[in-house]
């Protein structure tokens, strides 16, 4: 049996060699909010996934370093928003560390179950958390889907080597 080359020296796993994979792998672009005691949180993830039809149930990850995470921690509810192709500023805006997230030019509403929903998204949930699960410096976020809208127009937005892009035709 002949080795590939590109199999003779295979890299030792690191958090550099995990992002250099998923690097290469093009992802929809979420923001996850979340109602606080004094103010709305929110973030960008490119982790969320349907985990099951019943009953309705979604996942997402988010850093325990992350400025959303004391809200996200104990929010009985989470809002998840499927972003367009022309909303990477909003991506952006949700994905920068200190960014007052909810200010102009950022439009939205409280929804269902007190949840900050942003405008003009593809489609939104409004999910009941039902479990976080430990993952390494990160935690798993299970939400029971309650209640949303898939009603939008456009196309998703994607994130692939590193920036915010669109699908090609």
């Amino acid at each position: 049996m002949t080795v590939s080359p590109d199999l003779a020296a295979p890299q030792l796993a690191s958090p550099e060699l995990l992002r250099s994979v998923f690097r290469q792998h093009a992802a929809g672009v979420a923001v996850i909010t979340a109602q606080g005691s004094s103010a709305p949180v929110g973030f960008t993830a490119t982790s969320l996934t349907s985990v099951a039809a019943e009953p309705p149930l979604i996942s997402f990850g988010v850093g325990t370093g992350s400025s959303s995470w004391p809200v996200l921690a104990e929010a009985e509810y989470v809002g998840v928003h499927i972003l367009t192709e022309d909303q990477h500023e909003l991506a952006a805006t949700f994905a920068r560390s200190g960014a007052d997230r909810f200010a102009a030019p950022t439009s939205w509403r409280t929804g269902p179950q007190g949840v900050p929903v942003l405008d003009g998204v593809l489609a939104w949930l409004v999910g009941r958390v039902v479990a976080r699960v430990p993952a390494g410096d990160h935690r798993i976020v299970l939400a029971e889907v309650v209640v949303g809208d898939p009603a939008g127009q456009g196309r998703p937005l994607l994130y692939h080597q590193g920036r915010f892009t669109a699908l090609r035709d």
